[in-house]
């Protein structure tokens, strides 16, 4: 780890698997697909799977309505868990002194999207809506706001990666001595332009995503907030170490030989002291779409022994896009935290039929019992578009 250690102290998260850290453990390691749903109001004339969080969100403050819209809905959820923790490290190090950095790919613009329909139907945007609520930069803002927090604020958009980056950022902001703590994470919103861009793209499942099968057809689009407090007193779980690459190999494709995955946890490991058998379980990115899988696969399977459990989530949550890193380290955080796992890994949900055309996995079956090590390490992938690689490791505090 470069620089003291780093802890999270609490974490906030909303996901399709449900509201706040009890409800989506639960969910989590019983493989439920409870959140996934048939939606047919984002695609004309057709119904599609996505990951949706239920019921309403509450509306932000009055003061805050410029920033009004679901994303930050979300956010504001996910910080009400992590709001003691923050409160103390506030008391402690000032309101100046503690850094907002956020990922997100899609921001508000479903907000954007409602307001060019009624344009387009009453002929003026409606009263209410502002630009400043699908700007990239309106999540970080707004939550700075929300907390009257003066530090550094900043959102980081790369794609898929985004809420994962976030982590490396405000790392880098408290060995400069700019910050002394700093809430990490991120949110992304379902809305139209997502889910059509993916059609598009021919990357959409027909049905239930299915990861690393050999009959995967694509994606499931969810949604989803996670929010960490980051910082050097000793807490429930340690942020051991990061990786981060860049393949540049194609706007949307990965790189087939999965030389950037497959670097961007080798420096992950290499950052946090580590060697690959340390690891007692992969998240893996597990998008579920052809090129993605094969290409992680082969980047796992050249550094991690055929035996290391490993799974993706998003077979119950769908892939959450610039919240997904954050998200799933927040499952990485659930799982290594006793208070929340009754000693369970996060299950693999496809058919089970693997796909021959690259290296065998273990990918995890529920009820799938925590492995036995003297300190249980676990790792994330996330890889966005354009080849933007990060790879995060977190683990159970040493005694």
């Amino acid at each position: 780890m470069t620089g003291s250690p780093l802890f999270l102290q609490d974490c906030g998260i909303v996901t399709p698997l449900g509201r706040g850290k009890h409800a989506v453990a639960s969910a989590l390691f019983a493989g439920s697909r409870n959140g996934i749903v048939l939606r047919d109001d984002f695609m004309s004339g057709r119904s599609v799977n996505v990951g949706a969080v239920a019921g309403d969100l509450p509306p932000v403050p009055a003061a805050l309505a410029e920033f009004d819209c679901r994303n930050n809905r979300l956010m504001q959820l996910a910080l009400t868990e992590i709001a003691p923790a923050l409160e103390k490290a506030t008391t402690r190090y000032g309101c100046d002194r503690i850094a907002v950095v956020l990922g997100t790919s899609t921001s508000g613009i479903s907000a954007g999207e409602d307001a060019l329909a009624a344009y387009h139907h009453m002929g003026a945007w409606p009263e209410g809506f502002y630009y400043r609520q699908q700007e990239i930069s309106g999540l970080s803002t707004f939550t700075a706001r929300l907390l009257g927090l003066t530090g550094p604020a900043y959102t980081v958009a790369t794609a898929c990666s985004s809420s994962a980056k976030v982590f490396a950022s405000a790392r880098r902001l408290i060995n400069a001595g700019l910050a002394d703590a700093a809430i990490v994470g991120g949110a992304d919103t379902l809305c139209h332009m997502t889910l059509n861009g993916f059609y598009a793209l021919e990357l959409l499942s027909k049905d239930h995503c299915n990861p690393f099968s050999v009959n995967r057809d694509g994606l499931t689009i969810g949604e989803g907030a996670a929010a960490f407090l980051l910082t050097r007193e000793v807490g429930p779980v340690e942020f051991l170490g990061i990786g981060e690459t860049s393949d540049a190999h194609h706007l949307t494709a990965p790189s087939p030989d999965g030389n950037g995955a497959r670097d961007a946890m080798r420096q992950a490991l290499d950052d946090a002291g580590l060697a690959p058998a340390d690891i007692a379980y992969i998240n893996l990115h597990g998008t579920a779409t052809s090129l993605n899988d094969a290409m992680e696969a082969r980047a796992v399977a050249s550094l991690f022994a055929p035996q290391t459990p490993c799974s993706s989530t998003k077979g119950m949550t769908g892939h959450m896009l610039g919240a997904t890193g954050g998200c799933e380290a927040a499952f990485l955080w659930l799982t290594l935290n006793p208070a929340f796992n009754p000693g369970l890994l996060p299950p693999h949900l496809w058919d089970g039929m693997a796909d021959p055309a690259f290296p065998a996995l273990n990918l995890i079956s529920t009820q799938t019992l925590l492995p036995e090590a003297e300190r249980l390490i676990m790792l994330s992938n996330s890889f966005g578009f354009g080849g933007s690689n990060v790879v995060l490791i977190l683990g159970e505090v040493s005694v």
